[in-house]
């Protein structure tokens, strides 16, 4: 995967992307990364990037072209995905992580200020995402973030390709809960069944962990989940065991 950011501090992204997975994976040749400073290609003496909005109004707006004059630097093809990281995009999930992961060059546009200009939106970009319903000062953190969440889930990157199957979200639920040693600590044991050594009745627990866990902490997932009679009776069960507790 080739992945672009066009940015005007992009000394944010040294310390991220060489260091843990992010550097292992350039390492392995399976991630290239390029920054691009657009303040460079900006049209005017004084290399200005943004300007007053047409109309009045509060703050500054990203001006076009710098931002359409750096995307003519960068070699694209008909499948690169263009992302502007913005508010007013589409949530981002494990879900679009999984999509954006096939894809094979990505170019993040990271702006600041107040705005883009409306031309950068309709003619450059072909997704807005939005980490939340949050505003940043700029589209550094949220483009590192999501560079962090798809770049995991290329081929290779982990040592355990089956490592991520098990994450919250990658199947709609929340992970099942996780020991380690020592098996006893202040008097807290790990659960026997992780200690039997079998492996049907161990999938059967994390399966029902990962049901009660979603059903606990977020219960807005199960409404797109593919509830089941017996995910059902897993969450009935837990009921009366907190009645009787």
């Amino acid at each position: 995967m080739r992945i672009d950011y066009l940015t005007l501090f992009p000394g944010m992204f040294e310390g991220v992307l060489n260091q843990s997975i992010l550097k292992r994976a350039q390492e392995k040749d399976l991630l290239q990364v390029n920054t691009v400073d657009f303040r460079h290609f900006a049209e005017n003496k004084h290399n200005q990037v943004d300007d007053y909005p047409f109309g009045g109004g509060q703050g500054m707006v990203l001006k076009p072209e710098p931002i359409f004059n750096a995307m003519d630097s960068i070699e694209r093809t008909e499948d690169t995905r263009v992302i502007l990281m913005c508010p007013q995009g589409r949530p981002f999930t494990q879900a679009i992580a999984n999509e954006l992961s096939q894809a094979e060059h990505l170019v993040f546009i990271c702006g600041h200020y107040e705005g883009y200009d409306e031309r950068i939106r309709e003619h450059l970009v072909t997704d807005e995402i939005s980490m939340g319903d949050y505003v940043l000062t700029g589209g550094e953190l949220p483009a590192m973030v999501m560079t962090d969440a798809v770049v995991r889930l290329l081929p290779g990157v982990l040592g355990n390709q089956q490592s991520h199957m098990d994450d919250s979200f990658q199947d709609g639920l929340l992970e099942f809960p996780q020991y380690t040693r020592p098996r006893i600590y202040k008097d807290l044991n790990v659960p026997d069944v992780l200690l039997s050594g079998n492996h049907a009745h161990i999938d059967n627990w994390r399966y029902e962990q990962k049901i009660l866990r979603t059903w606990e902490k977020r219960p807005d997932l199960l409404e797109q989940y593919p509830f089941t009679k017996k995910d059902q009776e897993i969450i009935e069960r837990y009921k009366k065991q907190l009645k009787k507790d």
